[in-house]
């Protein structure tokens, strides 16, 4: 069972943490391992922007460097400093983090939240997300 709400409150709670010095632009992620623990991220930016790296994959690895390779869900929030909860536009996933999410979450059922609030969210398969798939299946 997925706890919605706690998730997307962590997701926020991470986005405390971000890296944003030219953007400005702030993303939180918290990302559920099948093990139930949940893992943080967020956004941490580069001057030559390509070593970049977002939220959602600062979970992903956070994770997969702890041991845990199967996930469940992710919520992800973001928006401009200063904007509030509830504020702003929804944040969805970037196509890289979509394609990590793809190597390591069944694509039917691992749900992809994104949230302006515990109260206001959107929830998807990532299979909706990411129609038509390259994953390493296509390598066999």
């Amino acid at each position: 069972m997925i706890d919605t709400k706690l998730l997307i409150e962590k997701a926020f709670e991470a986005q405390k943490f971000c890296y944003t010095p030219y953007s400005n632009f702030n993303v939180g992620a918290a990302l559920l391992g099948a093990n139930g623990k949940i893992y943080q991220g967020c956004n941490i930016e580069n001057a030559a922007y390509t070593p970049t790296n977002c939220a959602e994959r600062t979970a992903f690895f956070k994770a997969i460097s702890e041991g845990q390779k199967e996930f469940t869900a992710i919520a992800v929030v973001g928006n401009k400093e200063g904007v509030k909860q509830g504020e702003g536009d929804f944040c969805a996933p970037c196509a890289v983090c979509r394609q990590v999410m793809a190597e390591f979450c069944d694509l039917k059922t691992f749900k992809v939240i994104i949230a302006k609030s515990t109260e206001e969210y959107l929830e998807y398969t990532l299979e909706e997300l990411l129609p038509l798939a390259f994953t390493g299946k296509d390598l066999d």
